[in-house]
């Protein structure tokens, strides 16, 4: 169990270089990284499923409280965010597939990185899981509608099965972990500081924010 507490602590506290390790790796071996990427729907479940488990009603109740900042980030989510992608894509001349890619990720809703990135940053960690949960539940309506608006010009995009994909991979496991926080609060507090997001850097002050 400490040998795993201190990896979690090792990927919170350096978390950016292990994100720009990972994109060298795909670069310099992309067959073996390709490989990877029938499991990515899995994986990005149980990422979304993990950030469930650290989730509140206290967390949540950011929204009635700051209700101004939570609508500004997510309406800064679906338009600055999908946009930018576009502009991109057009900018570079982009190959259909790989324009649509850029829409996608920019029309996406925030997952358990953005939550990481804020905390590591000494940022506001409730807003960023506010922001994250509205723009989770928004996303089976708004990323389909926005990648149809913006790349459906440039390459056909089945827009059921987009909904289904976001259901499956975002908001069914956010859902599951809410539920089993719920139900068995006891057993999720003893594996939470195994999640790197629970845990701050060396220089960061103890505790949760």
């Amino acid at each position: 169990m400490g040998v795993l507490v201190r990896v979690a602590s090792f990927v919170g506290a350096w978390f950016a270089l292990l994100v720009v390790g990972g994109l060298v790796v795909g670069l310099l071996v992309p067959g073996p990284a390709a490989a990877v990427a029938p499991a990515v729907p899995l994986l990005l479940g149980v990422i979304m499923f993990g950030m469930g488990l650290t989730l509140q009603g206290v967390d949540l109740a950011v929204v009635a409280r700051r209700p101004r900042a939570v609508l500004t980030g997510v309406l800064a989510q679906y338009t600055v965010m999908p946009l930018l992608g576009w502009g991109v894509a057009r900018a570079l001349d982009l190959d259909p597939l790989l324009a649509v890619g850029m829409v996608l990720v920019g029309a996406a809703p925030g997952g358990t990185a953005s939550n990481v990135v804020v905390y590591l940053a000494r940022g506001d960690v409730a807003l960023s899981v506010a922001m994250t949960t509205v723009s989770t539940l928004l996303a089976p309506l708004l990323t389909p509608l926005l990648v149809l608006w913006l790349a459906g010009s440039l390459l056909p995009v089945p827009a059921g099965s987009l909904v289904l994909s976001v259901l499956q991979v975002v908001l069914v496991p956010v859902l599951a972990g809410l539920l089993v926080r719920r139900l068995a609060p006891r057993a999720v507090e003893r594996v939470l500081p195994l999640l790197p997001w629970w845990w701050p850097p060396s220089w960061a002050p103890t505790g949760r924010r």
